[in-house]
């Protein structure tokens, strides 16, 4: 079942108007209705029914952020941020909503012609169609170098061949965008990566076995196969080449969203442990009068509370449109790290009940891992940060 705490315990935050505590008290009250009893049910079935991405568009919650023209409601970005937090509380599977409405999207917004935003987004927005970002690929390292599909232009198509892994949204996507090699003789290994808009019923196109992983149970994520796939040109994003430049972008939004949702799940966490060992005895005394759960339960929530005060910070820099991939790098790494590390100490005050397959708990610890290897690995993301601060 979904934890809840008090909406009132956020208006403090600086970027959350009177606006958005009403969009998060919409969006909570679908969640507890369409979402909450049905999220086992999800997991075991391995990803979200189509039918809940038609419920969640009808009532207005995907890319609020989206221009009026598109069908959004021109909303800043603490919409989405209130969006993914929900989102997170009832369970890491939801986790690809917030990529459709929150990654995807903004790629076509800002780099696509305005053919591509009337054919995809008003359709991202009521739900119809489920989007996907696919990147990863088999035996691929975390350099975008180590990229091996290829897209050549022929006779008004691309010719796409490769295979994507791990691609949250994969199995059901409507839609995905895909990085592809379109230039194989250029000078830098990592110039001459594009951007294609590919379609589902794309000749060549196909989908693998829907993948199991440690975390986030069965979710919606897929390996996608591209054998001489046929893309009309009309379906690259931006200009070809710029693909890197695209990725780099956006990666600040992406690395925002990664620690936004880490945060939340190491809360919900707390929350969770909290309310169980107050419940729980041993030695005939309450497990929550000793020293040494007191001693963890502090720390467990002060590093909470210095980690939201750090991203609600860069949430406040990141809505003025301040460069600040440097310290959401630093955001990234230390918060996926951090909640991995109080999962560990809620799975131990929870003792053996935290492996309860059926557990939330159990859940989390199982999920939080995981984050650490979206939009880049920690080595990866400490080479950045040692790169921008001039070492």
């Amino acid at each position: 079942m979904v934890s809840t705490m008090a909406i009132n315990k956020d208006d403090s935050r600086s970027f959350l108007r009177e606006e958005h505590l009403l969009f998060k008290q919409s969006i909570r009250e679908f969640l507890a209705k369409e979402a909450v009893p049905f999220y086992d049910q999800w997991e075991n079935e391995g990803g979200i029914p189509c039918s809940f991405w038609k419920k969640i568009g009808d009532n207005g919650f995907l890319c609020p952020w989206l221009d009026v023209e598109f069908g959004g409601l021109g909303a800043d970005f603490g919409y989405s941020v209130v969006l993914a937090e929900e989102l997170e509380m009832v369970g890491s599977v939801l986790g690809g909503i917030s990529i459709h409405s929150d990654v995807v999207a903004p790629y076509i917004a800002t780099f696509g012609t305005i053919d591509q935003k009337q054919r995809y987004l008003p359709k991202f927005i009521t739900g119809e169609m489920i989007s996907a970002f696919a990147f990863t690929e088999p035996g691929m390292g975390s350099e975008i170098a180590d990229i091996q599909t290829t897209a050549i232009k022929k006779d008004g198509y691309y010719i796409v061949n490769g295979a994507k892994t791990f691609v949250i949204n994969g199995f059901t996507a409507d839609f995905m965008i895909v990085a592809c090699k379109t230039d194989l003789n250029a000078v830098s290994s990592q110039d001459g990566i594009s951007l294609l808009l590919i379609d589902k019923d794309t000749p060549g196109f196909s989908r693998g076995r829907k993948l199991g992983n440690a975390g986030l149970g069965n979710s919606d994520s897929a390996e996608l196969f591209f054998d001489d796939a046929l893309v009309p040109v009309g379906n690259l994003l931006g200009e070809e080449g710029k693909g890197l430049s695209y990725i780099m972008q956006k990666l600040q939004q992406e690395k925002l969203m990664c620690a936004i949702g880490s945060l939340i799940a190491a809360k919900d966490m707390l929350h969770l442990t909290m309310n169980f060992i107050k419940g729980q005895k041993a030695f005939n005394k309450k497990i929550s009068k000793f020293k040494n759960a007191q001693f963890t339960i502090a720390e467990i929530a002060t590093d909470i509370q210095l980690g939201r005060t750090f991203v609600d910070g860069l949430i406040c820099k990141h809505m003025t449109g301040e460069n600040i991939i440097t310290e959401v790098s630093m955001a990234k790494y230390w918060i996926t790290e951090m909640s991995k590390r109080i999962s560990e100490k809620c799975m131990q005050l929870h003792d053996g009940y935290g492996y309860m397959e059926d557990d939330k708990i159990t859940r989390r610890h199982r999920d939080i891992p995981l984050s650490k290897f979206f939009t880049g690995t920690d080595e990866t993301v400490k080479i950045l940060i040692a790169k921008n601060i001039g070492f």
